[in-house]
């Protein structure tokens, strides 16, 4: 799953200007008009290519997840032959994490609310999560593991934690006791 979703060039352009928009400045700067602005053209020009804002959220959401998804391949493909589930595990946890951190304004964006299945490229979904559930080797343990990383990575976006606390100590026994 490589490249900028799959779509015609001003499509794909208008999602690489919204998701700058949206990663630098957060998603209330993000509207089809600011978007519209960036590109050089018209708001209604903008509408012949996307539909409206929910189409555009279902674009980025589609591409924040093949770009998600490449981190955690990445970092499971990275593991040595042979590696416990707990290393896996964390391999693919700490991925996740460092991406989400990295893109806090995406990652909300493809995490918060209904996820918009029927606007996702077909196996894209799957695709993204098949190194957690291979790391977990068993689908409702990747579940579980997912719903504790989405979590931790809610809270610390969110400054839940007290200062100063390990978030790594707590990211580490929370997956060490999935894996058990």
């Amino acid at each position: 799953m490589s490249g900028v979703i799959d779509a015609g060039p001003r499509v794909r352009e208008a999602v690489t200007v919204a998701l700058d928009i949206l990663e630098r400045e957060g998603r209330d700067a993000l509207t089809m008009r600011s978007l519209a602005g960036r590109m050089g053209i018209r708001a209604p020009s903008l509408y012949k290519h996307i539909r409206g804002k929910e189409e555009l959220d279902a674009l980025m959401i589609a591409e924040g997840f093949r770009r998600a998804g490449a981190a955690l391949h990445e970092a499971s493909d990275a593991a040595p032959p042979g590696s416990t589930r707990t290393a896996l595990l964390l391999a693919v946890a700490h991925a996740y994490r460092a991406w989400a951190l990295a893109h806090p304004h995406l990652y909300r964006l493809m995490t918060g609310g209904p996820l918009p299945r029927d606007r996702m490229p077909e196996g894209l979904e799957a695709w993204t999560a098949e190194p957690l559930v291979r790391a977990a080797g068993d689908p409702d343990l990747a579940r579980a593991a997912f719903a504790f990383a989405h979590g931790m990575t809610i809270l610390e976006l969110d400054g839940r934690f007290p200062p100063g606390a390990d978030l790594g100590g707590a990211w580490t026994a929370g997956v060490e006791a999935l894996a058990r």
